[in-house]
């Protein structure tokens, strides 16, 4: 990747380095998506590549002329809204690069406005940027495709497509956001049980809330409102949710990008963070290690991480 020194915000910080650091900017060592992010194309690529073969296929679309290959049908919605303040009237557009899919529109905003300002998606602003930031940082493309990996043994690459197949099959997942006490609740609750009771039993169930159905976000503990969206991970259970600025990573506590979350220990984590609880993860060129070959990568304590003298130590996969 080329990097502009002008555009780094560090140049005054830190004098001129010649190390390479593959995944950093050679000159301030900041993070390589500070100085350019991959095209929406490609994003949607990469989300396509890890959501296929898993069973959230559904949301990705088989690109035609390729084999096997699929992209993510990333949802976008429009929003416009009539101005009748002037005297020919006109209309405002406004665009969110990203939104839950399968919402009615209603929905879909009420979701969006429960969501921090900053951190809102709209075309053109720091929310948008920031979910493109969330993507590179949460779900780096070398810890589920071992093509982005410089440096792999045969050995090895055989070991990540095993590790990235046993995360899909049972621990990655992509929430939904649905009313709660929602009729689709009640019917994949009745589903999982249906084997177990007898046919009698079987009629539909009530959506109208009671005093015997409260419900409270798994983060916060706050009453979740029967009008308000929820949060439902299918890996956690029905009866487990979130409100939406609630459903975070364990760790760095940032919002789950697209909703792409993985379940460990009864608790949410992105999929970075989640590589890492399973595998060390080299400091230099930021990748996880798949054998116990330690001489080969350079592995620090979190406090350390941030010493710059010590990053610009050489890693042989670079």
């Amino acid at each position: 990747m080329k990097y502009i020194p002008e555009k780094c915000p560090c140049t005054t910080a830190h004098p001129t380095i010649s190390y390479y650091y593959r995944k950093s900017c050679e000159l301030c060592h900041c993070p390589r998506e500070d100085h350019a992010l991959p095209s929406e194309i490609e994003e949607d690529y990469r989300i396509g590549q890890l959501l296929s073969d898993t069973r959230y296929s559904g949301l990705t679309a088989r690109v035609k002329g390729s084999e096997g290959a699929r992209v993510y049908k990333r949802n976008r919605m429009i929003i416009t809204n009539p101005i009748t303040s002037r005297k020919d009237p006109t209309f405002l557009t406004v665009t969110y690069e990203w939104a839950p899919p399968g919402l009615n529109q209603k929905l879909a905003m009420h979701y969006m406005e429960l969501i921090p300002k900053k951190m809102q998606p709209v075309a053109g602003t720091e929310g948008a940027h920031y979910r493109r930031m969330q993507l590179i940082k949460q779900l780096p493309c070398y810890d589920y495709n071992p093509q982005y990996c410089k440096g792999l043994k045969e050995g090895e690459k055989s070991a990540m497509e095993a590790f990235v197949k046993q995360y899909k099959e049972n621990v990655m997942g992509v929430a939904e956001v649905v009313l709660p006490f929602s009729a689709k609740e009640e019917t994949a609750e009745m589903a999982n049980s249906a084997a177990e009771e007898p046919a009698a039993k079987k009629d539909y169930v009530s959506t109208a809330p009671s005093t015997d159905n409260i419900l409270l976000c798994e983060l916060c503990q706050h009453l979740m409102p029967a009008d308000a969206p929820a949060v439902y991970a299918d890996r956690a259970g029905y009866k487990t949710q979130w409100h939406p600025p609630c459903f975070v990573c364990c760790q760095c506590r940032e919002p789950l990008v697209n909703l792409i979350y993985f379940w460990k220990g009864n608790r949410l984590w992105c999929g970075r963070h989640y590589c890492e609880s399973e595998r060390p993860r080299c400091t230099a060129c930021d990748e996880v290690r798949m054998e116990n070959q330690g001489s080969k990568y350079i592995i620090l304590p979190p406090m350390l991480k941030t010493i710059t003298t010590i990053i610009l130590l050489p890693c042989t996969r670079i």
